[in-house]
């Protein structure tokens, strides 16, 4: 999965989890002009626009000070939305019975994005049932994976994303 590095990841998550909220997952891209780190949080009361500036603001000076990434970057704080990225094995434990897209590195079954439901987390291998097919596939296999919203399911579509 696309996580920030580990360092990015200590730093980060005890800060926003200090504060009251879920670190859902962190996506740092760097480059020298400019890069992106990208922290997602989550709150059972949902989250507000004040929500992510308050863990903006938290996490501006803890960065400054520790001035962990060289070269400069955006920090961007949001809520994981409808359509949720995954980044943890226990995500997906938490979502059995949810439609997830799943990307990968390498095809499975032929094929590198997979939508289907969660029915199971055995280790580190995540069983998706795609129509007839229950596939295993190995958590380290995917590159990306997201929560496909209950109304996209309820028109009939998939999501493409």
């Amino acid at each position: 999965m696309k996580q920030a590095p580990e360092h990015l990841v200590d730093l980060i998550e005890p800060i926003v989890e200090g504060l009251g909220y879920e670190c859902v997952g962190i996506e740092y891209s760097p480059h020298p002009t400019h890069g992106m780190l990208r922290i997602y949080i989550d709150s059972e009361n949902g989250i507000l626009l004040e929500d992510c500036t308050k863990v903006s603001h938290q996490l501006s000076g803890a960065l400054d000070v520790e001035d962990p990434i060289q070269g400069e970057y955006q920090l961007e704080v949001s809520s994981p939305g409808t359509d949720r990225p995954f980044f943890k094995l226990s995500q997906f434990q938490r979502f059995l019975g949810s439609t997830v897209l799943v990307s990968l590195f390498k095809p499975i079954d032929k094929r590198r994005k997979i939508t289907g439901q969660i029915k199971a987390v055995e280790g580190e291998t995540v069983l998706l049932q795609d129509g007839e097919k229950l596939l295993s596939i190995p958590f380290q296999a995917m590159s990306k994976a997201r929560l496909v919203p209950d109304y996209l399911l309820n028109k009939g579509g998939r999501s493409g994303k």
